[in-house]
């Protein structure tokens, strides 16, 4: 393909895309196909001719469309946001365009500088400590791929810092026998990336138990380490969460935050989803302690219009990590190293993309007070089905409701909500996921559209009334 056509096939692209988005509600929110629905619409090989472009394009529609869940219909409510945004979505073409790989200052200064300065940026519309900066001398940003990355980097740097503090008190420890004395904590509300940081990491985390309204407290904390200590273990990393995925509950970091830093115990906050509304001043109380942290991550690829991947991460001390990661041959070396990050030592992959462009893009052209509004907005329409939910007394709110999500559910058993589940998605409409604490099952319903309206939410009630309905009329 040369520049003519690529010029004359990127535009039609953009035209399908934008129409794609523009009419997405004319789409059923989940797909019909059945697995293995897609090969038998392509051929066994690959084409030996090249084919036209033209072509490609229409296949788009037959092959792939049919099979694909529609995460930015108005009326997909699962899971949590994936972000979108048309000027996010020009900024991947030029990052693909431009197609660097930003491993270290010199495979391109702009794909470092850039990131940067947008961490920076993005750390003071959340009001973050400034010692999370760069500016600050110390600290800084970086973009990883997910949250699950970032718990688990921030796992292994503070592994490394743990293992450098032990073998100090202890010089004939080995390395190894350390490392199985190791163990860290997080609230069995957490998300489970975060006991798969553990698996990966080779170390022990031990579930607790938060209090009656979902959250991990202080003394809580306190009273694992104290008993881990006396037992001859280690205690060396605790995940708060600001925004559980089941239920978008806030652990009291203002508690665990001084327990931890006076164990030294590293500190990470996983603020996945709920991360973006602290750009909101009014929701800032719920990352009170914040300063106590040693990490801090959110992903602007779920609430904040940037497309995926951009979780963006900060630490007081990136030494640790650098430590931790730090494989340096001849071959990466540069004369300019140790005056910018080398963002290949704070991450686990070698290579990296020229993410920083999203955010540059989406800042600039929203700017601060259009993403307010946006999260704003969608929080708004989240009380509003919770206004509609409390309408029918046949139903129960299980959760408060903070941010863009509400937790529901039938008064009865969880068999007649499992049901109602059923119900609901197979009507194709719209479509939820459940989660189930303390043997209580319950639906949840998030707002995951940038393009949501009160008139589709009313849609959505009306297809939850409606399906209930029909469950509760069959259960009698």
């Amino acid at each position: 393909m040369e520049a003519n056509q690529f010029k004359d096939f990127g535009k039609a692209m953009i035209d399908y895309a934008a129409n794609y988005l523009e009419n997405i509600r004319d789409r059923r929110v989940l797909p019909t196909v059945e697995p293995g629905y897609l090969r038998p619409l392509i051929p066994e090989t690959a084409p030996e001719k090249p084919e036209k472009w033209e072509d490609v394009l229409k296949d788009v529609e037959r092959v792939i469309m049919p099979g694909v869940t529609h995460w930015h219909s108005p009326r997909f409510h699962a899971y949590f946001p994936t972000g979108n945004s048309y000027p996010a979505i020009v900024a991947d073409i030029l990052s693909g365009a431009i197609a660097c790989i930003g491993f270290s200052w010199i495979a391109s200064p702009a794909c470092t500088e850039l990131e940067v300065v947008m961490l920076d940026w993005l750390g003071k519309m959340l009001g973050l400590p400034k010692e999370f900066l760069s500016t600050s001398g110390k600290g800084g940003g970086v973009i990883q791929g997910t949250a699950s990355e970032a718990t688990f980097v921030a796992l292994l740097g503070a592994k490394a810092r743990a293992i450098g503090a032990i073998k100090r008190e202890h010089p004939e420890m080995k390395e190894s026998d350390i490392v199985a004395k190791l163990i860290g904590y997080t609230s069995s509300q957490s998300h489970s990336s975060v006991e798969r940081a553990g698996l990966l990491g080779g170390v022990q985390l031990r579930p607790l138990q938060p209090d009656e309204n979902n959250k991990l407290r202080g003394e809580t904390v306190e009273e694992a380490i104290k008993k881990d200590l006396e037992a001859g273990l280690f205690p060396f990393y605790v995940v708060a969460t600001l925004g559980t995925t089941s239920s978008c509950v806030f652990d009291r970091i203002d508690e665990i935050g001084p327990v931890c830093n006076d164990n030294n115990v590293w500190l990470h906050i996983d603020a996945a989803y709920a991360g973006s509304a602290f750009i909101c001043p009014e929701y800032r109380y719920l990352m009170k302690g914040i300063e106590r942290a040693d990490s801090f991550n959110f992903n602007p690829h779920k609430w904040m219009v940037v497309n995926f991947d951009c979780s963006c991460m900060w630490l007081k001390d990136p030494f640790w990590l650098v430590n931790a990661f730090n494989v340096d041959p001849l071959y990466l070396k540069h004369e300019q190293q140790g005056a910018a990050p080398d963002y290949r030592h704070w991450q686990i992959p070698l290579g990296r993309r020229f993410r920083s462009l999203k955010l540059w893009f989406v800042l600039r052209l929203y700017g601060v007070e259009n993403l307010q509004a946006h999260i704003r907005k969608q929080i708004a329409l989240a009380h509003y089905f919770e206004s509609l939910v409390r309408t029918d007394d046949r139903f129960e709110i299980t959760q408060e409701v903070i941010m863009g999500l509400v937790c529901f559910r039938l008064k009865g058993s969880n068999d007649i909500n499992e049901a109602l589940l059923k119900r609901i998605n197979g009507r194709g409409v719209i479509h939820l996921v459940p989660s189930k604490i303390r043997d209580t099952y319950f639906l949840r319903l998030a707002i995951c559209s940038r393009m949501t309206e009160e008139a589709d939410i009313d849609i959505s009630w009306k297809e939850v009334k409606e399906a209930a309905t029909e469950v509760l009329t069959e259960q009698k």
